[in-house]
């Protein structure tokens, strides 16, 4: 009888003070006994910008620790395929010592897959058993088609994938970063597939699931836990399969755990601190009066839109902007989402009910505890204008000082965030949206900040 492990890891999203443990463990799992084959892989969203190292490096920190683990085989999350802009996701596995399967991404102008992808991956054990891995991805049209990604249905590729795939291997395994409702419906669906390690729900399945015969697996997130798949084989045939995870809280610690896990932190912060901005004359402050940071990052937000009129919140700042040198580790700190822009046009009808919506809903997210869709921070805020006045006696809505004409279409620009949150549904149902692309909300600050208070005019400082 012959034993097939796989280790799975997913959404690690850099929660690198779980990495030591996770290291040393997974290298114990991959010693092999007689006739067993271990494989490990990564379900995605193992990097995330939030933490200073993974920005400061586009990522590729993140691919050596990777390598130090000796994954076999990868698939990417949205925050690998969304969070980078489309030049440095091309890159970032230049130096990975593993493989990317990802069979449903696509170049939008050459209509083939990434050359540091392959749509699967069949490997042959020592007994001889052949096994084909899939791997997908979320499918986010709205964010990837604008970063020069075509992203598909799994809809329109597994099927036929599978097909071609069963009668060439004798089990085939998804890399799933999908969500727990789609790896469910798969299953259903294609119970030709043999296993399916899920992700990007952070779902937990402590001791797997079986779905129409298939066995399911995921392992939570920000690596609480670790999975294992285990298959027993006889001649090539499963005989019988099951899942299980390991608590990383319960697995021993070793005193310089701590250390090098600061480490990954101080190096992050060091390497954006080299990066130098700009030179303020003076505190940006988290107020709206004048020498205000959320003011002066209206004013960069509707520049890159090329718009009159900027919508924010203030719970997206964090801090201040004090006078003096500013690095690309402060507006990492102050603006640590992964937000885009959005220019958005509206009918004016359609933009007075948008502001009427966000008056009603106004004292309610003032302090509204908001967790998830690229926010970073820790409540929603104050929702501020520039460009628009709201007129609360008579309920009127003034565009640049003038009634607004509800004829007529009207154009802004905010963070995609305003789109994905539930608050605000005028923008998604009733606007036209254009992404702008690859900037996040601190990189356009930062283009702002960097023309307004050069660092060439401070040279002596410099």
């Amino acid at each position: 009888m012959e034993q097939i492990r796989i280790i799975h890891t997913n959404d690690l999203h850099s929660h690198f003070e779980n990495w030591p443990k996770i290291r040393r463990f997974v290298q114990k799992k991959q010693q092999a006994s007689e006739n067993e084959t271990v494989y490990t892989v990564d379900l995605g969203d193992f990097s995330d910008r939030w933490h200073p190292l993974t920005e400061a490096t586009d990522g590729k920190a993140n691919v050596t620790m990777m390598n130090s683990l000796h994954y076999d085989l990868v698939t990417i999350g949205n925050n690998e395929g969304v969070g980078n802009a489309k030049s440095v996701l091309n890159h970032l596995y230049d130096e990975a010592t593993f493989e990317v399967i990802l069979a449903n991404l696509f170049d939008k102008q050459t209509l083939q897959l990434p050359k540091w992808a392959k749509a699967s991956k069949v490997v042959t054990t020592g007994q001889g058993t052949k096994i084909g891995f899939i791997g997908l991805t979320a499918a986010f049209p709205l964010t990837y088609s604008p970063n020069g990604w075509d992203i598909r249905s799994w809809k329109e590729i597994l099927p036929k994938l599978v097909q071609e795939l069963k009668n060439k291997v004798d089990v085939i395994v998804l890399l799933s970063h999908l969500g727990i409702e789609e790896d469910q419906l798969i299953a259903t669906e294609l119970p030709t597939i043999d296993v399916i390690i899920g992700s990007h729900t952070h779902h937990l399945f402590v001791a797997g699931k079986k779905r129409n015969g298939v066995q399911l697996a995921a392992a939570g997130k920000f690596g609480n836990y670790v999975g294992e798949v285990l298959l027993e084989v006889d001649h090539h045939r499963i005989k019988n399969k099951q899942a299980q995870t390991f608590k990383v809280a319960q697995m021993s610690a070793h005193p310089e755990d701590s250390q090098e896990i600061t480490d990954y932190m101080t190096l992050g912060h060091q390497l954006l601190q080299e990066k130098k901005v700009a030179w303020l004359p003076h505190d940006l402050t988290l107020d709206l009066q004048e020498g205000s940071l959320i003011l002066e990052t209206l004013e960069a937000v509707k520049k890159r839109g090329q718009t009159k009129v900027a919508i924010l919140n203030t719970g997206l700042f964090l801090d201040n902007l004090p006078k003096g040198y500013v690095d690309q580790d402060e507006l990492h700190h102050i603006l640590p989402h992964p937000m885009h822009l959005i220019k958005v046009t509206l009918k004016g009808k359609d933009m007075r009910r948008l502001i009427l919506e966000m008056e009603k809903n106004r004292l309610f997210l003032r302090g509204f505890p908001v967790v998830g869709m690229g926010f970073r921070g820790k409540i929603f805020g104050e929702i501020v204008y520039s460009g628009i006045t709201y007129d609360k006696i008579n309920h009127d809505v003034l565009w640049l000082g003038k009634s607004i004409d509800e004829t007529k279409e009207y154009c802004f620009t905010t963070v995609d965030h305003l789109m994905f949150a539930p608050f605000f549904p005028t923008i998604e149902i009733a606007g036209t949206h254009e992404f702008l692309f690859p900037e996040f909300i601190r990189t356009v600050l930062g283009d702002h900040l960097s023309q307004k208070f050069p660092l060439s005019e401070f040279g002596s400082h410099y």
